[in-house]
């Protein structure tokens, strides 16, 4: 076996039993290798770092996260669930705790995932390509609210700056730009709708808004998401609309935008999140690409006469 542990003097690695074996430092830069203690699958590895001996998983031990015809489906473009396997989710493989990141970056030479559980250093995670440049590591002991990036070595070798991910379901409030692992499984589920509103033969009339700037408080504050569920409803019956749509939801990093110019795809908006609430993010609208060196973003719609007609706002004052 190989491990990779920059800045440990020692490492040993343990076997499910307890049986101990020292690795042989092959490199300076902090490769280490041996033979595993009775050729045990199941192991830990016991390294030095300075005056600390810690005890860690290996991340490299365990079995990949995306299978054969999750890959299948992705390189046909007909997966549906995206959010499901990329992004950040945390999982137990093999009775180990931790998260799941995965990342589309098809140009990229090399990709690591940097955050609070590895000190922010590129060289602790480097993750493994599958397919055509979906980039993946489990963690293990990385956990809920661990603060994330990653770090990208692009086509021509170039270093780039950290990017947020775009399919994470939580993010820092600007202008920090981390992306936040979330469990999802926590998350309350909205209640079902009445039944038949949305039957053929029932009216609708729709009115679009954008919840950031629809209504705010006395101070100029956002309204957090419970209170818009309050108060928005009451008011689009009365004005005699059926259905509410809303304008982008994901985080975007201008307000005035009006949520055109996304850089996390399913992460709901912060400011109003941080009002208190929490609405969980799902369709959203096709969106600009935005212009920002810290997101990892694809254009949708290459030509202006590939976008969708966009429908008439209407806007409370």
């Amino acid at each position: 076996m190989r491990a990779f542990l920059p800045e440990a003097s020692d490492v040993d690695a343990i076997g499910e039993h307890g049986e101990t074996a020292r690795l042989t430092r092959i490199h300076d830069a902090g490769l280490f290798a041996g033979a595993l203690p009775n050729g045990s699958k199941r192991y830990q590895l016991r390294a030095r770092f300075g005056d600390k001996t810690v005890e860690l998983d290996d991340p490299y031990r365990f079995p990949p996260v995306l299978t054969d015809f999750d890959l299948y489906l992705l390189g046909e473009g007909t997966q549906q669930r995206l959010y499901d396997k990329l992004g950040a989710h945390p999982m137990t493989l093999d009775g180990v705790p931790g998260v799941a990141f995965i990342v589309f970056a098809p140009n990229a030479r090399r990709v690591s995932v940097v955050g609070d559980f590895n000190f922010w250093n590129a060289r602790r995670h480097p993750m493994r390509v599958r397919g055509n440049g979906y980039w993946e590591l489990f963690v293990p002991h990385a956990t809920a609210g661990d603060h994330y990036k990653f770090d990208i070595i692009g086509p021509q070798g170039q270093h780039l700056a950290l990017k947020s991910d775009p399919m994470a379901f939580a993010a820092e409030l600007r202008p920090s730009t981390a992306s936040i692992v979330l469990d999802e499984t926590r998350l309350p589920h909205p209640r079902p709708a009445p039944a038949n509103v949305n039957a053929l033969s029932a009216p609708m009339s729709i009115y679009e808004v954008h919840l950031g700037s629809w209504r705010r408080k006395g101070n100029n504050e956002w309204l957090s998401y419970r209170e818009l569920a309050e108060q928005l409803p009451r008011y689009v019956r009365d004005l005699g609309f059926t259905h509410v749509e809303f304008l982008p939801v994901n985080e975007h990093p201008f307000d005035g935008s009006w949520g055109y110019q996304p850089d996390r795809h399913v992460c709901a908006d912060q400011p109003l999140r941080h009002a208190g609430g929490f609405l969980r993010a799902g369709r959203c609208l096709p969106s600009r690409r935005p212009r920002r060196a810290l997101g990892l973003g694809a254009r949708p719609f290459p030509r202006r006469s590939a976008r969708p007609r966009q429908l008439r706002r209407h806007r409370a004052l």
